[in-house]
């Protein structure tokens, strides 16, 4: 075929296979300009870490006025584009309205960061410094932004969480939909494959391994078969839990105690109460009180395979 016979069939399919066109609608947020938010919005978040030449402290103000103001003229810009797309009225002025209750938010956001960065350096002893684990460690980047998408999700902000959050996964093969809650003191450690749902919580000082999913088990329809939308489906995280490589728990109704460990590979869709240890057991998971002083491998040792020693975890 000739470049003219494929633009004659193209133009056919968008006007008779509809559903993935976007033609004379309001215009949409840019991937491109989404995508360099994000990465200014790391810039602020860790001064001195991403940029080519070094930062001063002298040259620290001139440096954040330039950047703050880049990132405000482009996030007003797509905050407007997505309230445009909701039908929000007055769009213009309440985009600038939430860009500046989001970007108020951002000493806040610093203040948390520093404690999944604190987190990961004392949960993983390969951590050589705070330096290595900023620059080069794929939860500092995919935690950081969902934190601040989580800003713009609760402005009721659309789209545009979204699509921060999947610029990390992207990057890093970690998915945190915006909307999950996470507290301080949150490590990935190796991170790939990680799933946490939109109605997920986690608390604080919780360490997830790689392959963990905090999913739904299945979606409630209306009467029509479509999924609800806004209902409870992930699971809920405690305080102080680790959970291990490829461990799967799912349903809005499932929690885990806080002070307990998931071991690799487990099936969860019923709760855990605080101070468990779940485990296989053959074909069975095995839930047990986890008990005094008993230590998990891999604390300070980094190991992350998710593995328990025999006379811990594995023993009834």
């Amino acid at each position: 075929m000739h470049l003219d016979d494929i633009k004659k069939a193209l133009l056919d399919s968008y006007r008779n296979d509809g559903g993935i066109n976007h033609l004379d609608g309001v215009n949409l947020p840019s991937q491109a300009s989404v995508n360099q938010l994000a990465a200014d919005l790391m810039h602020l978040l860790f001064p001195g870490y991403f940029e080519e030449s070094g930062l001063t402290e002298k040259a620290l103000p001139a440096h954040v006025s330039k950047l703050l103001k880049q990132i405000d003229d482009r996030l007003v810009a797509e905050v407007e584009k997505c309230l445009r797309f909701a039908r929000v009225p007055d769009a213009a002025a309440a985009a600038r309205a939430r860009t500046t209750a989001m970007l108020g938010e951002l000493p806040a956001l610093r203040k948390l960061v520093q404690t999944d960065v604190a987190a990961a350096y004392t949960g993983d002893p390969a951590a050589r410094s705070v330096e290595e684990i900023i620059v080069a460690y794929p939860c500092v980047l995919v935690i950081s932004l969902q934190r601040l998408a989580h800003v713009l999700y609760h402005l009721g902000v659309p789209l545009l969480p979204r699509m921060l959050t999947e610029y990390a996964h992207e990057r890093t093969g970690c998915d945190i939909h915006p909307g999950a809650r996470l507290g301080s003191h949150f490590f990935i450690d190796h991170g790939t494959g990680v799933v946490i749902g939109e109605t997920a919580t986690v608390g604080s000082h919780v360490k997830l391994y790689q392959g963990v999913t905090l999913g739904a088990k299945s979606f409630e329809t209306d009467p029509d078969g479509n999924p609800v939308k806004g209902v409870k489906r992930h699971p809920d995280i405690g305080d102080h839990v680790t959970i291990y490589a490829h461990a799967t728990i799912l349903g809005g109704d499932t929690s885990v105690g806080a002070h307990s460990i998931i071991g690799s590979n487990v099936w969860l869709m019923k709760s855990v109460p605080a101070d468990s240890v779940a485990y296989f057991k053959g074909d069975s998971v095995v839930v047990r009180s986890r008990r005094k002083h008993e230590a998990l491998v891999g604390e300070g040792q980094g190991s992350g395979v998710g593995a328990v020693a025999p006379e811990t975890m594995w023993e009834i």
